[in-house]
């Protein structure tokens, strides 16, 4: 309980720089949720094999030492379910939670990786002008024996642009959901702030899936535990999500 009010601290100001750093696009850390997807019937050493030859692993990471969120490690399965880890400026622990993308940003990603044939490929993403100050982006992929890690802090390659992109906005939608539960159990007055954040986010496209937060936005609506201004916001972020 006292890491959570820790984490909380310098919040409003801080998710501020956190909203700005989306735009510029960066990652590195760990999180998993879950989605399920029915398996087909078959011999069970087979499935087995089969399961093990096609079991893929997805990876994002960004690293800028002077960002709020200065690191982030997100990684995922082949259904989308994985889990992202991030650090923030003047924190010792890094937080881990679980994410699972929705169907729709699953896709998008799909579709970026797929494009690239990353691990057939050994093509170099980093363009000939470097913007280190933005952060460090690493985006990897492991297939059974294979394996390949990219990194680059600026890209003009469409594909590999698109996919960190998508990357951000998930860690970025993982971490308002966090910072807003904690703001519900120890600290309802950064309700506001957030819900704010929420809104400059979501008009900015920075939100994975706004969709996905609907359930949670409706929680929050009849939240007596948190300021009445918070809980009318949450609905007008409900009515935009849902036009």
């Amino acid at each position: 309980m006292s890491k959570k009010r820790s984490l909380l601290q310098g919040l409003p100001a801080a998710l501020i720089v956190l909203s700005a750093a989306i735009s510029i696009c960066g990652q590195n850390a760990t999180g998993a949720k879950h989605n399920s997807r029915p398996q087909q019937v078959g011999d069970a050493s087979s499935s087995s094999d089969t399961a093990k030859s096609d079991a893929v692993k997805f990876t994002y990471e960004f690293s800028q030492p002077k960002f709020y969120v200065k690191h982030i490690v997100l990684e995922h399965d082949a259904n989308g379910r994985g889990t992202v880890t991030f650090e923030r400026l003047n924190e010792d622990t890094p937080i881990s939670e679980p994410i699972e993308l929705s169907t729709d940003a699953l896709a998008r990603i799909n579709s970026s990786w797929q494009a690239l044939q990353f691990l057939d490929t050994e093509t170099n993403y980093q363009s000939d002008k470097q913007f280190p100050h933005l952060g460090t982006m690493r985006i990897g992929m492991q297939r059974g024996d294979r394996k390949r890690v990219a990194e680059f802090n600026w890209t003009n390659n469409a594909n590999a642009s698109t996919l960190v992109s998508e990357y951000r906005k998930a860690a970025d939608q993982a971490i308002l959901i966090f910072d807003i539960s904690v703001a519900r159990e120890n600290q309802p007055l950064n309700a506001p702030k957030l819900m704010e954040l929420f809104e400059t986010l979501l008009k900015r496209d920075g939100l994975s899936d706004p969709r996905q937060l609907l359930k949670l936005l409706q929680d929050m609506s009849t939240d007596e535990h948190i300021p009445l201004i918070a809980r009318n916001h949450a609905l007008r972020l409900i009515k935009q999500i849902e036009k």
